[in-house]
């Protein structure tokens, strides 16, 4: 009778704390909003002056704002899924964002700090690309063929970082950062020297990838990449709920040493996650070479295909909390601002970099729940705690 009421008790708690973490996640949302609107008030000369004015005459001051914040978030809202046009870009935009966020939340659910997404994309985009333009093979086999060179080639990218903070002790921050230098380095260097420049000219850009090696566009911009990026998170679910391999990872992260004494190979585990990782984060790159553009054919591979994906992963998974589900949703979040940020510029003239302080604003409440339940006096009854790694949930 007393386990029975203690699982019960657990169980509570549990759900409890779930119901917390999205309560937080959704008002730091807000609150993000809110600072974001007084941002674009303060920035904005001609509704800002109106304040001088805030005793005087209020509704002059107060219906500029409204009229400038209101219109600002119409043009976001109705940029990212507005229409099916909408929501296709918002697909595109969210898809590498999934795929990274799914590499830098894995890692932090075994204790590590993947902070390499960023060249494990770019070598994973420089081997699918170079497979799409260099091989001919039939359409099928060679989407297939593209996309498993871009797994293998971030896996061992990942891979090798784990391998070295197993076997030497290297911390893996740095070494994923000095990664990083030398994946751009490298892309840099294929792309002037080598079979990667195009022919015919001098500038650092690749061939372009044939349509027998891009992602089939189903609807605007929208395309079989997202598909594979939603399959990719169900897979990383299912391995960490559901496998032994998962099952190991979490317990590694919640305490190596316990996990050792248990009969664990801490160093294996770690070799396993940072391999699996680094294909996760190769899928982003592989989004990037072979998803098609707004004119339906692949971007050229060049020194900036792959954005900031990988540093953008780690607020996505931070955001997501290191859970799949968490990840896309925060995924498709980003990829809406990334998308309705163009249409809020052009339509309440707010600059593009406004949609980066809004997700540095989620995260920053995010990351500090106490603050929200400070400014939301409702989830001051308990105290808060919440798991932004996932390894100690």
């Amino acid at each position: 009778m007393m386990a029975e009421t203690l699982r019960t008790s657990r169980v509570r708690e549990w759900a409890r704390s779930r119901w917390r973490d999205w309560v937080i996640t959704l008002a730091a949302f807000v609150l993000a909003l809110i600072v974001g609107a007084i941002l674009m008030i303060a920035a904005d000369p001609a509704v800002s002056s109106n304040f001088a004015y805030l005793f005087t005459a209020p509704g002059l001051a107060l219906g500029a704002a409204w009229t400038k914040v209101s219109t600002a978030y119409a043009a976001l809202l109705n940029g990212a899924i507005g229409s099916p046009e909408a929501l296709a870009a918002t697909t595109a935009a969210a898809a590498p964002l999934i795929c990274a966020g799914l590499a830098v939340g894995l890692a932090f659910r075994a204790g590590l700090f993947n902070i390499g997404a960023q060249g494990q994309a770019i070598v994973a985009s420089m081997a699918a690309a170079y497979v799409g333009f260099a091989w001919s093979l039939p359409p099928v086999v060679h989407l297939v063929v593209a996309v498993a060179a871009g797994l293998i080639v971030g896996g061992v990218w990942g891979g090798l970082v784990g391998w070295l903070k197993a076997r030497t002790g290297a911390h893996e921050v740095i070494v994923t950062i000095m990664m990083n230098y030398l994946a751009a380095g490298l892309l840099a260097w294929t792309l002037t020297t080598t079979a990667f420049q195009r022919p015919g000219r001098a500038d650092p850009i690749s061939p372009e990838v044939p349509d027998s090696a891009a992602f089939p566009q189903l609807w605007g911009q929208l395309h079989l990449g997202f598909f594979v990026a939603l399959a990719a998170a169900v897979a990383v679910g299912w391995l960490l709920e559901r496998s032994t391999v998962g099952f190991a990872i979490r317990a590694v992260g919640a305490n190596p040493s316990a996990a050792g004494t248990a009969g664990m190979n801490v160093g294996t585990t770690t070799i396993v996650t940072m391999t699996i990782a680094g294909a996760l984060a190769g899928l982003a790159g592989v989004q990037a070479a072979l998803g098609p553009s707004v004119n339906g054919v692949p971007v050229p591979l060049t020194e900036g295909l792959v954005g900031t994906v990988g540093f953008d992963a780690i607020t996505v998974a931070l955001l997501g909390r290191s859970r799949p589900l968490g990840i896309v949703l925060a995924g498709l979040l980003f990829g809406g601002l990334s998308a309705g940020g163009l249409a809020m510029q052009s339509v309440a003239q707010t600059p593009l970099t406004l949609t980066l302080v809004l997700q540095a604003l989620v995260v920053l409440f995010v990351a500090a729940p106490q603050l929200v339940a400070t400014l939301v006096p409702f989830l001051k009854a308990r105290k808060t705690r919440v798991s932004l790694t996932g390894v100690d949930a």
